[in-house]
């Protein structure tokens, strides 16, 4: 059974001591998606609102939020992040915006709350840009693709897999 790491001996809640943990190159890859009516998708596509281009504004709301991350989630190491590259497609046939993070470090632990905070705020700056037209969109399948680097080794999401 894995132990909580989280935890200690008494149960309280505690930061993970990542002293001894080798520095490595670490990278993470997250996805999720924001799906919304055609009109919405095709009001992003023509940058028709009025609050600025829809992309761009949460390609760098989900840049930011990387960077932010051990100020949202508790216990969660401040990285020196070396890189965020934070990807939104348009999937007209899927009447959706896909996102898709990608975040690199040196140090002594992953960055996959990184890549997954950057999707979900990405998800949340495009559902705020679109509200007035939008109130019923949705955000959802947001999940770690693969993470490279560190003790645990590789991880990668099979195909399928929920």
């Amino acid at each position: 059974m894995n132990e909580f790491t989280h935890f200690d001996d008494s149960g309280d809640a505690r930061m993970v001591d990542v002293t001894d943990k080798d520095v490595t190159q670490r990278e993470a890859i997250a996805r999720g998606v924001v799906t919304a009516k055609p009109e919405t998708i095709a009001k992003i596509r023509d940058n028709a609102f009025e609050k600025g281009d829809v992309l761009d504004v949460a390609r760098l709301a989900g840049i930011m939020a990387a960077k932010r991350t051990s100020d949202l989630i508790p216990l969660c190491h401040p990285l020196p992040i070396s890189g965020v590259k934070v990807t939104l497609t348009l999937n007209e046939a899927r009447h959706s915006v896909e996102i898709e993070a990608r975040v690199r470090v040196t140090g002594r632990t992953g960055v996959e709350m990184e890549a997954l905070t950057a999707v979900s705020v990405a998800a949340l700056t495009v559902y705020d840009m679109c509200k007035s037209v939008d109130k019923g969109m949705t955000i959802g399948d947001i999940r770690l693709i693969q993470k490279t680097g560190g003790k645990s080794g590789a991880f990668v999401r099979e195909e399928g897999r929920a």
